[in-house]
């Protein structure tokens, strides 16, 4: 809890200091001075599953922006068990209006289960899809279906998430997991979720793409 206060401290310094760059001429704005509020919409990868709720992704990207002098508020928006189309289900009351950029984490489930590729395809589409029409930008984390699924579901399952972002013209990190996957040193137990400095590792590999994102926000009108 501690730790939390300290990075909301030091979002709120970074605030001010853009206020006082405004009073005092400089080039910053009223839209520079608010925090960039990511929501990131995920499945038990993002939850935090088996680790306490500082030590999930959300709270390390966001730690690890303020480090780097950014404002931000990073939110859970994680369910453990989510499908893609549980996501969508959800989607309109976990992510709000007041929300800037969403990082899309979902379908580990899916692959899992061996459901068709076509309803994963479907639910991230219009997650997607609606995400970027209310004006929000959007980072589609992708993931691998296992290779005892076969060939054909794999390649059919691998290729959506490159598929979506290009037809939305939003980012595409290729794999969630990557750097991870299959490290003893950097899952918990079972194998499948990163324990916490497996998190740490997913957070230092995708903060260049998340920083291009802020840098999207930013940049709009």
């Amino acid at each position: 809890m501690a730790k939390r206060l300290v990075e909301r401290a030091a979002v709120a310094a970074l605030v001010l200091g853009a206020a006082l760059g405004i009073a005092a001429g400089g080039t910053a704005t009223a839209a520079d001075a608010r925090p960039v509020r990511i929501v990131v919409l995920g499945d038990s990868l993002v939850a935090g599953y088996g680790i306490a709720e500082s030590q999930a992704f959300p709270a390390q990207l966001e730690h690890a922006l303020i480090a780097k002098g950014f404002a931000v508020e990073v939110r859970n928006a994680g369910v453990s068990g989510d499908t893609t189309t549980d996501g969508l289900e959800r989607l309109d009351w976990a992510v709000g209006e007041e929300t800037d950029a969403v990082i899309v984490e979902l379908g580990a489930n899916d692959a899992l289960r061996g459901l068709d590729p076509a309803v994963t395809r479907k639910a991230l589409e219009a997650i997607v899809g609606k995400l970027t029409g209310n004006g929000q930008q959007v980072l589609i984390a992708g993931m691998r279906a296992p290779s005892n699924l076969g060939t054909d579901y794999t390649a059919a399952f691998d290729r959506i998430y490159a598929e979506l972002a290009g037809q939305h013209g939003s980012l595409h990190y290729p794999f969630f997991l990557d750097g991870i996957a299959l490290d003893p040193a950097l899952n918990l137990a079972d194998g499948l979720h990163p324990n916490p400095k497996g998190v740490a590792v997913l957070v230092e590999r995708m903060l260049p793409m998340v920083e291009e994102l802020i840098g999207r926000v930013r940049s709009k009108p």
